[in-house]
């Protein structure tokens, strides 16, 4: 008699998962993934989240309001603690470098990204890896090309090999070049996590615009219900998938 193949359910699938989330700055985490974060740990899989750069920065908001690398630093732990994920690595701590991870040799994003954060993918072997999207911030575009090297295919006995690599969403996408638009192709519903979404970016005060900017938590709140509109649920986080194995 034929084995009975156990039916595979989201919820099982995403349980068994360990997400490594790369995001250039502290607030990208929230904005791309906070609730399938939320799902993911709530399922019982694990979270980590490396940030590549935290630092103080001007705004360009018409007050020359200067934002500490401090608050920064302050607002994620926040976040983090909320989210309840396992660990996480700030990796440049930098005024210098922020906003200027560009100017980083691409090899040496990548070897931070591979081995030397402390949860880097050597260390915590991940299954599904997060990128940001492609966007026109030169962050985003240096740590998903950096990123996306990093994951590339290798014998997993040698190298690890996550099985899922995705790209992020974000609510500045599209202010976006024809060649490199955002397309979701993987979505995770979220309707019983939109509420925890926008807590958790709450918590990114500094980086929160007014009502009407498409950096406010009511544009945020208005984009993942769209995202769930397109898979005909309340809510969700959309990605581009890149890589899925089975």
């Amino acid at each position: 008699m034929a084995a009975i193949t156990p039916k595979i359910t989201q919820n099982n699938f995403l349980g068994k998962q360990t997400l490594l989330v790369i995001s250039p700055h502290a607030d990208d985490e929230a904005f791309g993934c906070a609730g399938t974060i939320a799902k993911i740990k709530d399922l019982g899989g694990r979270v980590y989240i490396m940030i590549l750069s935290i630092g103080d920065l001007k705004h360009y908001d018409g007050k020359n309001t200067i934002v500490k690398g401090t608050t920064r630093r302050k607002e994620f732990e926040q976040t983090a603690r909320f989210l309840k994920i396992d660990d996480y690595d700030i990796v440049l701590d930098d005024a210098e470098k922020h906003l200027r991870l560009d100017a980083i040799p691409r090899r040496d994003l990548i070897s931070l990204i591979e081995q030397k954060s402390r949860v880097a993918l050597d260390r915590i072997k991940p299954t599904m890896v997060a990128l940001p999207a492609i966007s026109y911030n030169q962050d985003h575009c240096a740590v998903f090309h950096a990123g996306f090297t990093a994951c590339r295919p290798h014998l997993p006995k040698i190298k690890h090999f996550p099985s899922i690599v995705l790209a992020y969403d974000n609510p500045t996408l599209f202010w976006n070049v024809e060649r490199e638009k955002f397309h979701p192709n993987f979505y995770v519903d979220i309707s019983n996590y939109l509420n925890v979404k926008l807590k958790a970016l709450s918590f990114h005060k500094s980086q929160l615009k007014s009502r009407l900017h498409h950096c406010s938590l009511e544009t945020l709140e208005t984009l993942v219900k769209l995202r769930g509109k397109e898979i005909s649920v309340e809510a969700a986080e959309a990605f581009m998938c890149y890589r899925f194995v089975l």
